[in-house]
C-alpha cells in the first residue's frame, strides 16, 4: 500500500487587507492560479479577517479591549513588562491577553479575533467550492500557547468542510488493540502545518494543504467551536496560583460557616 502523501504551501497575491473588504474575492483570486483540487485544505490566518471585519483598534484601549473580549479570567500574572492575562474569551478560547494582537498590524493599532470564525469559514468553504467545482475544506488560525509546553503554535479558531476531530475511538491500532480515547484534533494540526509554510512575517496569510480529502466534507459539519473544552471536561480551569486562593478562601468560608 502506498503511504499518503501530505503537501502543504503558500500563497502569493494576498495585498494587505482593509476594513470592508471582499475576503472571499480576495482569496479566490489568490487561489485562482493553484490548481485547487478536491480534497484540498485552504488555511487561512484569522488577521485577515479580522482586518476585513474591522475588528482593529487603538492601541491605547488594548487593557480596554481585553476587558470586553473576556468572559473569564483564567490567571494574571505580574512581570517586568506589565501584567499579563490569560483570559477565556467570547469564542470559548483561554488565550493570553484574549487573542488581542499587536502584530502585523499598523502602528499605533491592535487587532481582536474575528466575530465569528466559523462562520466565515463556512462562507469562504461554500464560495470556494462554487468558484472552483470541488470540494475544499476551510481552516481559519490563530497563534496560542499551551498549557503543558513552552512555545506557541497555530490552532483553527474556525473551520468548515472538515472534519476537525478524527475520532478512531472503537477501532484498532496496528497491533489489534482496541481504541478507546484516541481523536486526534486534526483542525489544529492542519492549522500548525499551514503555519510552516506561510510564516509569521512572509505577508503570506493563506496556505493549501493536499493529501487529507478523507477529512473533507459537508461545510456544514461541526466546526472549529466542537474543540473547545468546557465545564469539566477542562482540566484547566484556573491557573495555579488562582485555584490555591480560592481553596484557602473557600476553606476559610467553610470554617467561619462551622463556627457561626
Amino acid at each position: 500500500m502506498t503511504a499518503p502523501r501530505l503537501t502543504a504551501w503558500a500563497v502569493d497575491g494576498i495585498p494587505e487587507v482593509h476594513p470592508g473588504d471582499d475576503l472571499v474575492a480576495l482569496v479566490g483570486d489568490a487561489l485562482a492560479d493553484e490548481g485547487i483540487e478536491h480534497g484540498d485544505i485552504v488555511a487561512v490566518t484569522s488577521k485577515i479577517v479580522s482586518k476585513a471585519e474591522g475588528r482593529v483598534v487603538a492601541a491605547t484601549d488594548r487593557e480596554d479591549a481585553i476587558t470586553a473580549e473576556t468572559v473569564r479570567l483564567v490567571a494574571s500574572r505580574v512581570h517586568p513588562n506589565g501584567v499579563t492575562r490569560i483570559v477565556e474569551n467570547r469564542l470559548g478560547l483561554v488565550m493570553a491577553a484574549a487573542g488581542v494582537d499587536a502584530s502585523n498590524v499598523a502602528e499605533g493599532t491592535v487587532l481582536l479575533l474575528p466575530e465569528d470564525p466559523d462562520a466565515t469559514a463556512r462562507t469562504l468553504a461554500s464560495a470556494l467550492r462554487t468558484r472552483f467545482g470541488v470540494e475544499v475544506g476551510v481552516v481559519i488560525s490563530d497563534t496560542a500557547g499551551r498549557p503543558w509546553r513552552d512555545g506557541q503554535t497555530d490552532i483553527a479558531i474556525g473551520a468548515a468542510g472538515i472534519r476537525v476531530l478524527d475520532d478512531l475511538r472503537g477501532s484498532t491500532d496496528a497491533h489489534g488493540r482496541r481504541l478507546d480515547v484516541t481523536a486526534p484534533a486534526v483542525a489544529d494540526e492542519i492549522a500548525a502545518v499551514a503555519d510552516l509554510v506561510k510564516g509569521k512575517a512572509s505577508g503570506r496569510p493563506v496556505a493549501v494543504v493536499r493529501g487529507l480529502g478523507h477529512l473533507v466534507g459537508p461545510v456544514d459539519l461541526p466546526g472549529a467551536r466542537a474543540l473547545v473544552r468546557t465545564g469539566e471536561n477542562d482540566m484547566f480551569r484556573m491557573g495555579t496560583a488562582e485555584a490555591i486562593a480560592l481553596g484557602r478562601r473557600l476553606e476559610r468560608e467553610s470554617r467561619d460557616a462551622d463556627t457561626e
